[in-house]
């Protein structure tokens, strides 16, 4: 079974979306802040597959399986289809949260802009 750290990463790193909604709201309202999540977790897969791909030769050496390894050749489309879910899931939490379109329209300019 391949284990990708960068799956682990976004999965840790973005715990901070969960966290932060809490201490804020004090609840948790899965519909907001689970799509929240998945975004910054999509987003980790995208720029961190990315930089996987400078250590592919030392990540075979040491037997680090990352997505740049496992996507190899497909890695492109892969990296689209995670920025497209990335942005849909933050769109999403958005609505959710009854933030208005444009501040949802905003959040897809900028996450467009990091893409």
């Amino acid at each position: 079974m391949w284990v990708q750290p960068q799956a682990y990463l976004g999965l840790t790193f973005n715990w901070g979306a969960l966290l932060g909604w809490a201490a804020v709201r004090g609840s948790l309202d899965p519909a907001i802040v689970l799509p929240l999540y998945a975004s910054g977790v999509f987003w980790t897969l995208v720029y961190d597959t990315i930089y996987a791909h400078q250590d592919k030769e030392d990540d075979v050496r040491v037997g680090v399986r990352s997505t740049a390894l496992r996507f190899a050749d497909s890695t492109k489309e892969w990296i689209t289809g995670f920025g497209i879910a990335c942005i849909g899931s933050l769109a999403y939490s958005g609505f959710c949260a009854n933030i208005g379109a444009f501040s949802v329209s905003c959040s897809w300019l900028s996450a467009l802009g990091l893409y």
